[in-house]
């Protein structure tokens, strides 16, 4: 029994675990986990804490990086649209897309012609509808080609989450359109950055699935603790006991009641970790 014995700590990975977005810019490689925070969670882990990674990113985007990163815990992926199980291979649990959504998404497509998708599919695949810069810049971030598709229609389901790629103003005009046709009650439609929109099943998203990971390991949401920057953590940050956001977050994060902690670049999880030591020693 260590200090840390059922606690779970959850982690974003993008700009909280690593600060990435240097490389997302200049398409320079993407850092290694900083040895600070690499001690933190080795720490964790063998005072009887579970550590998880929580990430928008699909399994496909992130598998490259997940020796590099300890965990002894399930992660959650795809925003919150599955739950995998690293150790075993295997997806533990998952809330897909349904057909509708690829109709819809092609139907946005067709609207704003300078718009891209990413549709993140079940099999470790990423396909792309009119791919554009942003679409690369993610490619050379993840490692990871996408596969063309002319149609979100040709893409195979099932689909986790349908990332929509653009100018910002060009993805509010986007969401407003969604809104217009009344289609925006059937999913959870979060920016996960200034370019990025994301399309998931209702109830996907990081709260809900981090909250099923908790019941899956018999942890109370007591001694849940969740760490993330962007406004697709806002879900797994309020349901958390406590949640924690690197100072580099943005502002939606702050004004959740987020425990600011150092900059990603600055080991932002050894913080968290110092802290829960503090509050459980």
């Amino acid at each position: 029994m260590g200090i840390f014995t059922g606690v779970l700590l959850a982690s974003d990975f993008d700009n909280t675990l690593i600060y990435t977005e240097e490389a997302l810019r200049t398409g320079a490689p993407v850092p290694p986990l900083s040895a600070e925070n690499r001690r933190a969670l080795e720490y964790f882990i063998a005072e009887g804490g579970r550590f998880a990674i929580a990430t928008g990113r699909a399994l496909a985007a992130f598998i490259k990086y997940a020796d590099v990163v300890p965990m002894n815990a399930p992660g959650v992926v795809c925003n919150g649209a599955a739950l995998y199980d690293f150790e075993k291979e295997e997806y533990l649990e998952t809330a897909m897309l349904d057909g509708r959504a690829r109709t819809r998404g092609q139907e946005m497509l067709e609207r704003f012609p300078d718009m891209a998708v990413e549709a993140y599919h079940i099999d470790n695949v990423i396909h792309a509808v009119q791919p554009n810069e942003i679409t690369r810049q993610h490619e050379r971030l993840a490692k990871v080609r996408v596969t063309e598709a002319p149609s979100l229609l040709e893409v195979p389901l099932p689909l986790g989450k349908l990332l929509f790629e653009a100018d910002h103003d060009i993805l509010e005009a986007a969401r407003d359109f969604l809104n217009s046709r009344g289609w925006s009650e059937d999913y959870e439609l979060i920016f996960s950055g200034q370019n990025l929109l994301e399309m998931t099943a209702k109830g996907a998203n990081k709260g809900g699935m981090v909250r099923r990971l908790a019941a899956r390991l018999g942890i109370s949401m007591d001694h849940v603790y969740c760490a993330g920057d962007e406004a697709n953590d806002i879900s797994m940050l309020t349901a958390a006991a406590e949640g924690f956001a690197p100072a580099n977050c943005v502002p939606a994060v702050r004004d959740c009641g987020a425990t600011i902690v150092s900059h990603a670049r600055d080991s932002a999880l050894a913080d968290v970790v110092a802290r829960l030591e503090a509050k459980y020693r």
